[in-house]
């Protein structure tokens, strides 16, 4: 639980974009409901749109703010209670004095003295983190002596590739500590994710199956069934590499290949994450497939290509899909190929991890009847669940062999709600908690894996292969999972 005594100050940079009004305030209200909040607490929010703070408030409450931890009669009151805690300033990322105006709205709606603890939640691009780190310490901010703390909040994609991310750590790092950073890959605030160290580390039965010895491969897929739905200045500038296969899907990679840590403590888990990410050799063109949608339909919709989007540049080599596999060399996993891929303009949309085990061998039953491999699905979403498939035996007079899904729905097992992943993010921010943050040294592991093929890819324009909207992606990516006798799951 969150200190009670000391109160708390929320100041969120751009507060006016989708981000910070569909998942941050949603999260942060989520929170006050659960009671996680100090007795005395404020939320300021600023950004360049030009708007009032009850304007701003009427714009947050509504549906955005729902009240799933209490009876839907008292969610009017409550929704009223909490915009009671919140203010909006309008002023420009780069204006110290404008900035002042939220130090006063600070005292004087939220009654705050400067003493309080704060987090700075920077939901603005990247390239604009400096800046209003700087603009922040101009106006005074920072470098407060006193009781309270100062947390930094900062949203991916951290950088373009290895030296990007460097350059934004060490300007950051002029202003907030390493210790004071929460780089945040919402991701690791999802309950199956979260729950991958409690599967592998608490239930005895997979430590000695989970490694090389018994596992042929391991597929990671991150599906969407949309376009860019407005994001084109976005995508076009990091594609789908950045956007999701470096962080998301790359950090499922540490959780599945990590060793296990001394013990439950930020640091202990994060050193084994980057442990592992440093047995990771670079990515080569050799082992990646990159893809982009044209024309298309999916449930009767007609949905246009990629370069057809409004706002993408003529002739983009922006990938929406990319299909790679990368090897982890240290001596449980060495062999194992861990096949990625991410895509939009797909004919599905989920994320799961699927671990693939080896056949039986010297199998004694008849050797005509097909006997699958056992696998582990841990669906990420839609519908999140693990499923262990096993082989039994068909009811009958005669042994025939058939498939059976060890099933758990989490929503169906649990009687409990399942938080979203910017409500656990948030609460490990106002507890301290760093373990679920990306660490400066984690990054650089990260982007050293993918930096070399970015810039070949980029340097070389090598096109994208073409695949319609609606269809599972590229062929040239089924090509590259049979190489390492694997194939993606079926839809």
């Amino acid at each position: 639980m969150a200190d009670v005594q000391q109160p708390l100050s929320i100041i969120v940079a751009g507060a006016s974009g989708d981000l910070a009004v569909k998942k941050i305030f949603p999260a942060l209200f989520a929170l006050y409901c659960q009671g996680r909040f100090p007795e005395k607490f404020h939320i300021t929010g600023f950004a360049r749109t030009a708007m009032s703070s009850s304007a701003f408030r009427n714009r947050l409450a509504g549906p955005g703010l729902i009240c799933r931890y209490g009876p839907c009669d008292h969610c009017p009151a409550k929704q009223m209670e909490f915009l009671k805690h919140v203010s909006y300033v309008s002023c420009a990322y780069d204006s110290p004095e404008a900035l002042r105006k939220l130090a006063q709205a600070l005292r004087d709606e939220g009654g705050m003295d400067g003493r309080e603890n704060r987090i700075y939640y920077l939901s603005v691009p990247p390239f604009l983190f400096l800046q209003v780190a700087q603009t922040l310490s101009a106006a005074g901010f920072l470098g407060r002596g006193g009781p309270g703390w100062d947390r930094v909040v900062v949203e991916k994609p951290f950088g373009s590739d290895r030296a990007s991310s460097d350059e934004l750590t060490q300007g950051l790092a002029q202003f907030f500590s390493e210790d004071q950073t929460y780089r945040i890959d919402h991701y690791l605030g999802k309950e199956v994710i979260q729950n991958l160290m409690v599967l592998r580390f608490a239930n005895l039965i997979f430590d000695p199956i989970w490694g090389r010895a018994h596992i042929e491969h391991v597929d990671i897929s991150w599906m969407e069934d949309l376009g860019l739905e407005g994001r084109a200045g976005y995508f076009d500038r990091y594609g789908i590499i950045r956007d999701v296969m470096q962080n998301h899907l790359l950090q499922m990679v540490a959780l599945i290949a990590m060793e296990q840590p001394i013990r439950m403590d930020s640091k202990y888990v994060r050193d084994e994450k980057v442990k592992v990410l440093r047995c990771v050799p670079a990515l080569t063109l050799g082992d990646i497939v990159v893809g982009q949608y044209t024309a298309g339909a999916i449930g009767g919709k007609k949905c246009p290509g990629y370069l057809e989007e409004h706002g993408v540049p003529e002739g983009s080599i922006a990938p929406t899909y990319a299909a790679a596999v990368l090897r982890v060399r240290n001596r449980r996993w060495d062999g194992v190929p861990f096949l990625l891929r991410a895509g939009k303009g797909l004919n599905a949309r989920m994320t799961e991890i699927r671990i693939r085990f080896r056949a039986v061998p010297a199998n004694i039953f008849d050797e005509a009847a097909a006997m699958p491999p056992n696998e582990l699905t841990i669906r990420v979403q839609p519908d999140a669940t693990i499923a262990f498939r096993i082989v039994n035996k068909v009811p009958g007079l005669q042994i025939d062999l058939g498939e059976s899904l060890l099933d758990l729905n989490y929503a169906a097992a649990f009687d409990a709600k399942i938080p979203d992943a910017y409500e656990c993010l948030l609460l490990d921010v106002i507890e301290g908690d760093r373990a679920l943050f990306i660490r400066s040294d984690e990054l650089e592991a990260a982007w050293d894996i993918f930096t070399p093929a970015l810039h070949e890819l980029e340097q070389r324009r090598i096109q994208p292969e073409p695949y319609v909207f609606g269809s599972s992606g590229p062929l040239k990516a089924a090509a590259l999972a049979a190489r390492y006798g694997a194939s993606w799951s079926a839809q």
